[in-house]
């Protein structure tokens, strides 16, 4: 049995509160939240203790982590859990800065702990199921991927003001995505945006709408279209073209009933947003890290995917605020300059 003390009690914190307890082998033993009610509401709910951040990590019965905390806190608590030997799960990004997610990745890797960021995407069964098809061959060699990636309606512009912006807090998981399904590194970069939806994004400093394309150091190309805003739900899908066809990944939709009426024919729109969306990703990624951690099985989603990911978030918004493409150095030109 391996207890578990979550940090953050809030929206997320409650999905992994709840597909944490029914994992066999783990028990939430600590609830840790600077929102005293919302810790004591979460922990009685699911049998577990309020606990501040330092009793919880020098618990020496506390295998693992859940960070499901606020942005500003993720490197903090990976760093400080890592130190005192717990495995960690936390949700994206791993930081808003780049040197801050290397250091997170550098005590990881120092103290040797499991340590999984929280993409769920690659864990939703259709799009896992689109990678395994790809990794069969059935479409040949992949050339092309075009990700759209709509939300319902932007978030409230307090959070936006510091969410990192758009392609650190949204687009971070087209990334993620891009890199899991083409198995390959950007070569270049050229990001375009606007503000679309709400004036009120542009006055926060951020944008609503971008469109993305990025070129491999294969020659692969990947074209990523995002907005703040779809009338009719969550939007979330792709394809990918090869060599030898195309595989299309769709929306979720509350029920597949299609209706024929002399009027026409209509099915559900998308699910309304991403807790409803990826409810079974985020389930399934819970009982990957629980066997991470109690089996020794390696986890899908790293924390070098983690830093990855925000590096091409950074390049996107220095790409879209001078205008031009970034050329990224090959995989040999980095070993080089980091050796240096």
């Amino acid at each position: 049995m391996i207890e578990f003390a979550l940090f953050g009690a809030g929206r997320i914190g409650k999905i992994h509160a709840s597909n944490l307890v029914r994992q066999a082998g783990a028990r939430l033993k600590y609830v840790v939240d600077m929102h005293t009610p919302s810790a004591q509401a979460l922990a009685q709910a699911h049998g577990a203790q309020v606990a501040s951040v330092e009793q919880a990590l020098a618990d020496p019965a506390v295998g693992a982590v859940v960070i499901a905390s606020s942005t500003d806190t993720h490197a903090n608590l990976i760093i400080a859990a890592a130190n005192a030997g717990k495995a960690v799960f936390c949700e994206k990004p791993v930081d808003l800065t780049i040197a801050r997610s290397r250091e997170s990745a550098e005590a990881v890797s120092r103290n040797g702990v499991v340590c999984m960021i929280g993409f769920q995407r690659r864990f939703d069964p259709t799009f896992a199921a689109l990678k395994a098809r790809i990794e069969a061959g059935e479409i040949g060699v992949p050339e092309m991927l075009i990700v759209t990636s709509r939300d319902p309606g932007a978030p409230p512009v307090d959070y936006i003001k510091s969410s990192g912006g758009i392609f650190k807090d949204m687009l971070i998981h087209d990334f993620d995505v891009f890199r899991w399904i083409m198995g390959d590194e950007a070569q270049s970069l050229h990001a375009t945006g606007s503000c679309l939806t709400d004036p009120a994004v542009a006055a926060a400093g951020d944008i609503d709408s971008t469109a993305v394309t990025i070129r491999t150091q294969r020659g692969l190309l990947c074209q990523i279209n995002t907005s703040r805003r779809a009338a009719y739900g969550y939007d979330q899908r792709f394809e990918v073209l090869g060599s030898k066809g195309m595989l299309q990944a769709g929306n979720v939709q509350p029920t597949q009933v299609t209706a024929w009426l002399a009027g026409g024919i209509s099915t559900d729109v998308p699910e309304p947003f991403f807790l409803e969306r990826y409810r079974q990703a985020y389930a399934a990624e819970m009982a990957h890290f629980v066997e991470a951690v109690t089996k020794g099985t390696p986890v899908r989603t790293t924390i070098e995917d983690g830093v990855k990911a925000l590096e091409l978030a950074e390049l996107a918004m220095s790409s879209w605020r001078s205008g031009a493409a970034v050329d990224l150095p090959s995989s040999e030109e980095a070993s080089v300059a980091e050796a240096l």
